[in-house]
C-alpha cells in the first residue's frame, strides 16, 4: 500500500507541476460550453425568441384578401416578412438569409373564397423553403393556415354577402353534385344569410362587434399556456447551461484518458515502467496507482468545470447531490480505465493518440455531450444506450436542471461502473510492459 499510494502521489505531483496545462484544461470546456449554453436556452430566463425571417411574394396585385393575408403574417410576433419579387425571394431563401418564401399566385383571393365551400378549385401556394433549416416551415405553414382560414372566412361571412352570393353561384354550376348535397348546402348558405342580414340590420354592428360574431372571420377555437415543466424545490425555467457544461465536463475529461493513456505508452518507451518493476511492486499495483491517480484528476477538473458552471453561469443542482457525486465518481473512474484501454491496446504514442481522439470524439457525440440526444433519429437513440458517455450525460442533467432523485442516477452510474470494470480489465489482460 505504501507503493501504492507514493506511485499515486507521484503522478499528481507531476500533473500539478505544469500551472499552464491546468488552465487550459478547466479554460477550454468552459467557453465551448458556455457557448452551447447559450444556443440552446442560456439560463432559461424569459426572452423572446427569434423571429424566423421569410418572405412574401404577392402576386395577387392589390386584392382585399391576399392584402390582409399578408398583414396577418407581418403582424405575427413569431415572424419577420419581407415582401420580396420572386426571383429575389428564391435567391435568399437560397444563399440562407431566408428561411421561406411564400409565393401568393394571381387570382389567390377570388379562388380561395370559392374553394372554402368545395365550388372552385383550391388554388396552389408555393413555399420555397432551405432545406437546412426545415424545423421553420411546419411553423410558417401553420401561421399561414391560420391566417387564410380566418381571412377567407371574414369575406364569407360579410355582412354584404357579396362571398356567399358567388358560392351559390359556383353551386348552381356545379350540375354533378348529389341533390342531397346540394340542399344541405343551401340550407347552410340560407342560414347565414339570415345571419348576415340581421348583422346588416343592426345599427350598432359598426360599434358593436359582439352584434355580429362571425363578421372577424373564424379563428383558432382556444388560448394556450405555456408552462415549463420544472424541478419540484427549484426555480421554473429550463438552463441550457447545465447540459453544455455537464457535456463539455465528460468530453474534456475523456480526452485527459487519451492523454493520460498515451503518456502510460511514453513511458514505456523511455523504459521507466521496466524500472519501477524491479522493486517489489506488482503488475497489477501499477496500473491500479494509474488508474487511482487518472480517476483523482479526472474528478477534480470535472468537479471545477461544473464549479465554474455554478459560481458563473446559473448552473443548480436541482436534484440529488449525492447522485452527482456518485456520477462523477463513476465518470472518473471510466475515464482512467478508458485511459489505461487505450495504453494496453496501443502499439505506439502517435498511432495511438489519433485513433483515440476519433474514438472519444464518437462517443461524445453520439452520448448527446454536444447536442440533447433527443433530437437524435429514434433508431440512433436506441444505438447510444450501448455507449458510457449516453449515460452519463443523461445522469447529469437529471441531477442538475431536471431535479430528479437519486434513484435517477443510479442506472446511469451502474452502468458506467460496469463499462469502467470492463476496461480496467481488458487493460490488465492485454498491456505489454515492452513497446
Amino acid at each position: 500500500m505504501t507503493a501504492f499510494l507514493a506511485l499515486v502521489q507521484k503522478d499528481l505531483l507531476l500533473f500539478a507541476q505544469d500551472r499552464r496545462a491546468l488552465l487550459l484544461n478547466l479554460l477550454a470546456p468552459v467557453l465551448i460550453a458556455a457557448f452551447f449554453g447559450y444556443l440552446f436556452g442560456g439560463s432559461g430566463q424569459a426572452a423572446k425568441p427569434a423571429r424566423v425571417p421569410i418572405a412574401v411574394v404577392n402576386l395577387d396585385g392589390d386584392a382585399p384578401l391576399t392584402r390582409q393575408i399578408v398583414a396577418g403574417l407581418q403582424a405575427d410576433e413569431s415572424l419577420n416578412v419581407l415582401l420580396l419579387d420572386a426571383a429575389a425571394a428564391e435567391a435568399q431563401v437560397r444563399e440562407g438569409k431566408l428561411r421561406v418564401a411564400v409565393q401568393f399566385p394571381a387570382g389567390f383571393g377570388v379562388q380561395a373564397q370559392r374553394a372554402l365551400f368545395g365550388g372552385g378549385a383550391k388554388p396552389e401556394l408555393t413555399l420555397t423553403h432551405d432545406p437546412s433549416q426545415s424545423f421553420a416551415l411546419p411553423l410558417v405553414r401553420g401561421l399561414l393556415t391560420q391566417q387564410v382560414m380566418q381571412a377567407v372566412s371574414r369575406q364569407a361571412f360579410a355582412p354584404d354577402g357579396a362571398a356567399l352570393a358567388d358560392a351559390r353561384s359556383q353551386l348552381a354550376q356545379a350540375a354533378s353534385m348529389p341533390a342531397v348535397e346540394r340542399a344541405e348546402l343551401e340550407r347552410m348558405f340560407d342560414s347565414i344569410a339570415a345571419v348576415q342580414a340581421r348583422s346588416a340590420a343592426a345599427s350598432s354592428s359598426a360599434s358593436n362587434p359582439a352584434s355580429n360574431p362571425l363578421a372577424g372571420g373564424l379563428s383558432t377555437p382556444f388560448e394556450t399556456r405555456l408552462v415549463q415543466a420544472a424541478a419540484a424545490n427549484g426555480p421554473q425555467g429550463y438552463n441550457g447551461y447545465a447540459h453544455s457544461f455537464a457535456g463539455m465536463g465528460v468530453q474534456f475529461v475523456l480526452m485527459l484518458g487519451v492523454e493520460w493513456g498515451v503518456a502510460l505508452l511514453l513511458m514505456r518507451r523511455m523504459d521507466l515502467w521496466k524500472r519501477l518493476r524491479v522493486a517489489p511492486v506488482g503488475r497489477g499495483v501499477l496500473l491500479g496507482s494509474r488508474l487511482a491517480s487518472g480517476s483523482l484528476i479526472a474528478f477534480g477538473q470535472f468537479a471545477a468545470i461544473l464549479a465554474i458552471g455554478m459560481a458563473v453561469f446559473g448552473v443548480r443542482v436541482l436534484g440529488s447531490w449525492a447522485g452527482l457525486l456518485l456520477l462523477l465518481v463513476s465518470t472518473a473512474l471510466l475515464t482512467a480505465s478508458f485511459g489505461l484501454m487505450i495504453a494496453a491496446l496501443g502499439r505506439t504514442p502517435e498511432a495511438t493518440r489519433g485513433l483515440a481522439i476519433v474514438a472519444t470524439l464518437l462517443m461524445v457525440m453520439l452520448g448527446g455531450a454536444w447536442v440533447p440526444s433527443f433530437i437524435f433519429p429514434e433508431w440512433l437513440q436506441t444505438v447510444t444506450l450501448f455507449i458510457p458517455t449516453r449515460w452519463a450525460v443523461d445522469g447529469l442533467d437529471a441531477m442538475t436542471w431536471r431535479g430528479l432523485g437519486l434513484d435517477a442516477a443510479l442506472p446511469a452510474v451502474g452502468v458506467l461502473l460496469g463499462f469502467a470494470l470492463a476496461f480496467a480489465l481488458l487493460a490488465l489482460w492485454r498491456f505489454r510492459w515492452e513497446e
